[in-house]
């Protein structure tokens, strides 16, 4: 017989079908099994009653078991409804079980509705975590997201492109670098597809990627990784960096819709509302924004390149307060303090036509417009002590013809974390990677092969 999702099980209520899955619990009363299968659809539950071999094979089920159960379906009486899943009205009457997989004994209880384990244990039994309910959750809102993002730019007119992830130098210049052994060359993990993405303009005109990105950043905070994934536009032809800033306002908007509708389950599961939005996302200059946290807090960072993570949320706190918005634009960063390509101010070229979304209290995005003349490339190349030479591939595209262009990244990562308010932007990625941890910690590692001479 053909299997049927569990999601379809609500309308056969009267026919035998057969399901398969993952037993999900199960609970023993005297002559009557009760146990829940769950698929990519659903959850069910499976009743067996009496004493012959189906109920035997019941009995002996464990937890993540992969089996199929083929039986009636049938009505639960009203008070035995469970409105918390979509097939609460209905449960399957087995006739037959068959038992694909057995699992092990499980580290820990992954039907508990909240998974209360610590972050390395959590990451420790990963494939196995991964199937719990929440962490489940986090990664459907992140599919949504990423699958928005992509809804909104094909929309727009931009065409997906896959840009290589080795490279011949760092993008942004800097310490913050994986090098990596090519045959008998250097190269890199790239820091982001930000060339690439440049050199597709002068293709498409509007380009977007979804791709993995290396930072060498040695911090283990709750706010870095060394590997993230990327949301990546760039588009030409525009008039100035607010072409741009207009470009992820519409993507932010479409994305907490998108979510919105089509994720509440996930979100009802983790007590999360989507971020406040006024019609116009609020955007103020660096020093603006310094000032104002000045005169809120008379915390002084006036002088500082950069807003501290602390001016981060209380700049966030005066957008909330005088735009209703709990996203804010920071735009014009100094020169010093963003990559060469970025492009300086007309007005005043100790600044950049940047600019930062900073939602929830942390920095979501980033991006502005930039250089698109030959010759001011390849002087702000010489002016950051970088080797023209690393940059032959990217400089072509400007050698022979490019628009004013600009671009930004949001952080899948950081942007699912902040929807759905959980504590770490590792609880974010599948696969966590840190100074600590591929995969399994790098100091277990490391301590086996000391152990084993």
């Amino acid at each position: 017989m053909e299997r049927l999702l569990i999601e379809e099980t609500v309308d056969k209520v009267g026919k035998k079908v057969l399901v398969k899955g993952w037993v999900k619990s199960v609970r023993k009363h005297g002559k009557i099994v009760f146990f829940d299968v769950g698929d990519r659809s659903g959850i069910l539950q499976v009743v067996c009653e009496g004493e012959g071999e189906v109920f035997k094979m019941a009995s002996s089920l464990g937890s993540e078991d992969v089996v199929g159960v083929f039986g009636e379906i049938r009505k639960r009486g009203e008070r035995f409804v469970n409105k918390k899943i979509k097939t609460g009205r209905v449960e399957m009457g087995a006739e037959k079980v068959e038992v694909f997989s057995k699992a092990e004994g499980a580290p820990f209880d992954i039907e508990k509705e909240s998974l209360d384990i610590n972050i390395d244990t959590l990451f420790d039994y990963r494939a196995f975590s991964l199937r719990h309910e929440k962490v489940k959750a986090i990664f459907k809102v992140q599919a949504e997201i990423a699958e928005s993002f992509r809804k909104t730019l094909r929309g727009e007119g931009f065409k997906e492109f896959f840009g290589p992830t080795i490279v011949p130098s760092a993008t942004e210049g800097g310490a913050d670098v994986f090098h990596i052994d090519y045959y008998k060359y250097d190269a890199y993990l790239a820091q982001s597809p930000q060339l690439y993405k440049q050199i597709m303009v002068s293709i498409f005109e509007r380009v977007f990627t979804i791709a993995h990105a290396y930072r060498a950043e040695p911090s283990m905070t709750t706010r870095h990784m060394a590997e993230y994934i990327g949301l990546d536009a760039e588009m030409g032809f525009i008039e100035d960096y607010k072409d741009i800033t207009a470009m992820v306002s519409l993507v932010i908007k479409n994305v907490f819709k998108d979510v919105g509708e089509n994720c509440s389950e996930e979100l009802e599961l983790y007590g999360a509302s989507l971020p406040e939005l006024s019609e116009e996302i609020p955007m103020v200059k660096l020093k603006e924004a310094q000032e104002i946290i000045f005169e809120r807090t008379r915390r002084d960072n006036r002088k500082e390149p950069d807003l501290e993570p602390e001016d981060e949320r209380e700049i966030c706190k005066w957008a909330k307060e005088k735009h209703g918005s709990e996203l804010v634009f920071i735009s014009h960063y100094p020169t010093n303090k963003r990559p060469f390509y970025t492009y300086p101010d007309p007005e005043d070229g100790d600044y950049t036509l940047s600019f930062d979304l900073i939602g929830r209290g942390v920095e979501w995005a980033t991006g502005g417009q930039r250089i698109n003349d030959y010759q001011m490339l390849i002087a702000n190349i010489k002016k950051f002590g970088l080797d023209v030479k690393d940059f032959e591939i990217y400089l072509q595209a400007f050698r022979y013809g490019m628009p004013a262009e600009g671009g930004f990244c949001l952080g899948l990562e950081r942007v699912t974390q902040h929807i759905l308010g959980v504590g770490n932007v590792k609880e974010g990625s599948l696969f966590p990677r840190d100074m600590e941890r591929v995969d399994v910690r790098l100091s277990t590692i490391q301590k086996k092969k000391k152990d084993n001479g």
